[in-house]
């Protein structure tokens, strides 16, 4: 689905994902002892602008995403925001209570967690997710075994998916002829959920024969795809860092609020 809402690739898509990840997980240990509102700022926005020219996709789908995101965002704050301590009053009514103080912290939180959606959103839309199990196997020595069932449960979802809404239309058919009695409650429910799990039973069944019969072991073994570590993952890291450093320095020169410790 994320390969049809892609309007074109940039150089990020042929970066390792493993690259990708480990640059996520130091943003947000870094974010998270980010303390200057201003840097934050700057870092949110920054962070904003890399998603819209890097992601490579469609308009409407990543307005929608951003807007989702900008929603949980602000709503992961509210209780910081309601019920906060500060001495310079905002609004009160009866428990909620909002000071200038505690609104900044929580303002602080929202970009905080927008920060790292806006960085991470963009490794799955510029990353195959077969692609993580190769990299994993051969730069993190994965068993195979391990990568490889993850790839095919990954690869019987849409075909699960497809046969619940073939089994969900063939039954809107047979129910025309039976009797309600036979299809309220917990039986309609039935009727779904246990031949949708024997048919994935019995698929999974099969693939585990036909990897067994072709002797698939966790033996020093080819791939089909390769995943290096390319210079091009050297200019991404370059790049991120770049991201932070421009954001600091425009915290600096450029102060929006002059506040340097919001804790």
């Amino acid at each position: 689905m994320l390969t049809n809402w892609k309007k074109y690739s940039t150089f990020i898509d042929d970066v390792n994902i493993l690259t990708k990840l480990l640059l996520g997980i130091v943003l947000f240990f870094f974010a998270i002892f980010i303390h200057d509102f201003d840097f934050m700022i700057y870092l949110t926005l920054i962070m904003f602008i890399y998603l819209i020219i890097m992601s490579g996709v469609k308009w409407l789908p990543l307005l929608i995403i951003i807007m989702i995101t900008l929603f949980f965002g602000f709503t992961s704050s509210l209780f910081m925001i309601f019920y906060g301590e500060g001495d310079n009053t905002i609004f009160q009514l009866g428990i909620i209570h909002i000071t200038n103080e505690s609104l900044l912290r929580g303002l602080h939180v929202t970009m905080r967690t927008l920060v790292i959606s806006f960085y991470g959103m963009v490794i799955p839309f510029t990353s195959q997710i077969i692609f993580v199990f190769y990299s994993f196997m051969q730069h993190l020595k994965l068993k195979p075994k391990i990568a490889y069932a993850f790839m095919a449960s990954i690869r019987l979802i849409p075909i699960m998916f497809s046969s619940f809404m073939q089994l969900r239309q063939s039954l809107k058919m047979r129910y025309s002829v039976i009797d309600k009695s036979n299809r309220k409650g917990l039986k309609w429910v039935n009727h779904l959920l246990i031949p949708t799990l024997s048919q994935s039973i019995r698929k999974s069944h099969r693939l585990a024969v036909a990897m067994e019969a072709k002797g698939f072991t966790n033996q020093k073994r080819t791939y089909y795809y390769k995943v290096p570590i390319t210079m091009k993952d050297l200019y991404f890291v370059l790049m991120t860092i770049l991201l932070v450093v421009v954001a600091y320095l425009l915290s600096i020169y450029i102060p929006i609020t002059s506040i340097s410790d919001i804790r």
